[in-house]
């Protein structure tokens, strides 16, 4: 499923070095299904090409008011009318200063302000022009407008310097321009996932972990914060990207994990446990590798881990408490049981080992009232399912 199938984005491309991202949003857009067409300024035209654009998209690519193929000479009337959305990356100072002001003296600043659609800005610029009080008093207007900015993060920018200011990589404005068109089911509410494998140390160098990628609950975050809430994402060791616009909480083992979960479960209105926790820990840690002892084997101490999912459900007041079960088999009896036995209103189970890793899956939702099968699609998918699932029950 294209998460942006059938939308006409017009993708705006101001003057600034961050261009150079753009040509890669632009695929990812049209990957979800948009139709993409490119408006650049004349600066624009200094780091990326039209014609690169052009073979991207496979749309013409406007740069000037004055353009005679539009039949009626008015680009900027025709662009915005057939557009479900404005996506402008890199926006740099000054076209968003044009724009806070409802300045108008090109293509694209004059179908921004002759548009009937939504606009979205990924400011992209350096960090003392981002914090420069002139910038702030835009940012602040354009707020008010009902303009969404898209970022910007911190990070390292082309001038060698470091701080806020540097666009959005495409795929998180990619997300977020999705999300943008989502409905927002969970707007209001806090929601609290664990995701990811722990990892549970013999040694320095040594430990105890499983094949849990995160996928499903990084997918169910994104989903989560598309829906309207605002997702904190207790995580393990992984190897994802972060999603942007979530508060992540790193750890590596279950009882790392018991106590981020326990410091933020306050106030939080849904909890989903997707964390493949590991039920036993080594009782006692060795300083120092164990070394091999020609044909012995070390003799490993185990105790159990805290129950986190168990020990969220029996607060005097819990969130909504969604669990997940990767069994190995007889998935519908297991299920079943391990539901009732953390008292907790909903299940959602899974074969292990076709799961671990994979990009797709096929779920089984439990309540009281029996089982629910959810068909093999993305994990994506099933992440914007499953939410629709939880705020169709609260």
């Amino acid at each position: 499923m294209q998460s942006l199938l059938n939308k006409k984005i017009v993708l705006g491309i101001s003057g600034g070095i961050a261009a150079y991202k753009t040509p890669e949003l632009a695929r990812q857009l049209i990957q979800e299904g948009a139709t993409v067409q490119v408006v650049m300024t004349q600066a624009a035209t200094q780091f990326v090409t039209p014609v690169t654009m052009q073979a991207l998209t496979g749309n013409p690519v406007f740069t000037s008011q004055w353009d005679s193929s539009v039949s009626n000479n008015m680009a900027h009337i025709e662009l915005s009318r057939s557009a479900d959305a404005i996506v402008i990356a890199p926006a740099s100072a000054d076209l968003m200063a044009k724009l806070s002001l409802g300045l108008a003296d090109d293509l694209l600043s004059t179908l921004c302000l002759a548009r009937d659609c939504p606009l979205l800005l990924a400011p992209a610029m350096n960090k003392q022009m981002w914090e420069h009080a002139a910038t702030q008093r835009s940012v602040e207007r354009l707020n008010k407008d009902r303009v969404t900015l898209l970022g910007p993060a911190s990070g390292f920018q082309a001038c060698g310097e470091v701080g806020m200011g540097r666009m959005l990589e495409p795929f998180e404005i990619t997300e977020q321009v999705i999300a943008f068109f989502q409905k927002k089911p969970l707007i209001g509410k806090k929601v609290l996932i664990t995701a990811g494998p722990t990892f549970e140390p013999i040694d320095p160098v040594r430990g105890i972990t499983n094949l849990s990628s995160g996928k499903m609950g990084y997918a169910l975050a994104r989903a989560a914060h598309a829906a309207g809430a605002e997702v904190t994402l207790v995580s393990g060791p992984t190897a994802l990207p972060i999603p942007y616009g979530i508060k992540i909480v790193s750890v590596i083992t279950a009882r790392d994990m018991y106590d981020a979960v326990m410091a933020h479960i306050a106030h939080q209105d849904i909890f989903i446990a997707v964390a493949a926790v590991a039920d036993w820990r080594v009782s006692e840690v060795s300083q120092q590798k164990i070394k091999k002892q020609n044909a012995t084997s070390p003799e490993l101490q185990f105790e159990q881990n805290p129950d986190i999912l168990a020990a969220v459900a029996a607060l005097p007041k819990p969130p909504y408490c969604v669990g997940f079960a990767a069994e190995s088999e007889n998935l519908l009896e297991h299920g079943a049981a391990k539901r009732e036995k953390k008292r907790i209103p909903l299940l959602v189970g899974n074969i292990g080992h076709q799961t671990f890793g994979k990009d797709d899956n096929e779920l089984v939702l439990f309540d009281a009232n029996g089982h629910k099968n959810i068909a093999r699609a993305s994990k994506a998918i099933l992440a914007g399912k499953l939410i629709e699932e939880i705020a169709h029950r609260l």
